[in-house]
């Protein structure tokens, strides 16, 4: 390795550095404030809670033993709804893809989905499944799905017209196109449907959380606000986005390993 190039390496690092220490100087000046806010009554803790009260909340639950249990089900449930619509969403937009009809014909209904809130179907949803873990993780899957089998149909669409009709000369079926040109073409499409899902995934358990659950983050959020608990609500709310940001750091780190060992 050259001088040159690991000064160039010394100062990326020094910049990443730099970021992280900004970042986490942000979040403690504004956990300070908001404490000072609330301390001095200059905003009502009732209202808006307060980092201390938030962190009493958390040894409550902590103390009585039920807290691990409301994240565990919250993160089993976004796990399999994730996995479950990541897979079957790429599966169905690799069947859309061998056959261009079904997709036009599909593609109407794909779009009407997509923008038909899933909420709506809760009920029904709750009718067919069951009022438990199964329709909060099937309302899950359906906000997850339609949106990989547009994101990763479109991709597998984009792929270069003079790349596919070279595979087609040297005799390559469709599932050699796919395996050696189309994938690989899309790898990063692949990997943004995996970062949209990890936020969708979320939206989806947490709304089933609010309609049929009684335990998991989402239901202590719910419940927070009914019995006007703000202090319960802001900390599931911390939680939640700790979880979901630790999630995105995952698929982001997944992603560098796979870039890494392609090159």
């Amino acid at each position: 390795m050259s001088k040159e190039h690991e000064e160039y390496i010394k100062k990326i690092k020094k910049e990443k550095l730099k970021v992280t220490i900004f970042r986490i100087a942000i979040l403690i000046l504004f956990i300070i404030l908001w404490e000072l806010l609330t301390d001095f009554k200059i905003i009502d803790p009732f209202l808006t809670s307060s980092p201390s009260r938030m962190i009493k909340s958390l040894l409550e639950f902590i103390e009585n033993g039920t807290l691990f249990k409301h994240i565990f089900v919250t993160c089993y449930e976004t796990i399999i709804g994730f996995t479950l619509g990541t897979v079957l969403g790429t599966l169905i937009a690799v069947i859309l893809w061998y056959s261009p009809f079904t997709a036009k014909v599909l593609d109407p209904y794909l779009v009407v989905l997509n923008a038909l809130p899933k909420v709506a179907l809760a009920p029904i949803i709750i009718f067919w499944v069951g009022n438990g873990m199964g329709a909060i993780i099937t309302i899950t899957l359906l906000i997850s799905v339609v949106t990989t089998i547009i994101t990763v149909l479109t991709g597998f669409n984009g792929v270069d017209k003079g790349k596919l009709k070279l595979m087609e000369t040297f005799g390559a079926n469709k599932f050699q196109t796919l395996r050696y040109l189309v994938f690989p073409d899309n790898l990063q499409v692949l990997v943004s449907a995996l970062k949209i899902n990890v936020g969708l995934s979320w939206v989806g358990v947490i709304m089933g959380e609010f309609l049929v659950a009684r335990e998991g983050l989402g239901f202590l959020i719910i419940y927070g606000g009914q019995i006007s608990q703000l202090d319960m609500v802001m900390m599931s709310i911390i939680i939640l986005s700790l979880i979901a940001y630790l999630m995105y750091l995952a698929v982001s780190k997944a992603e560098a390993i796979f870039k890494k060992s392609m090159n």
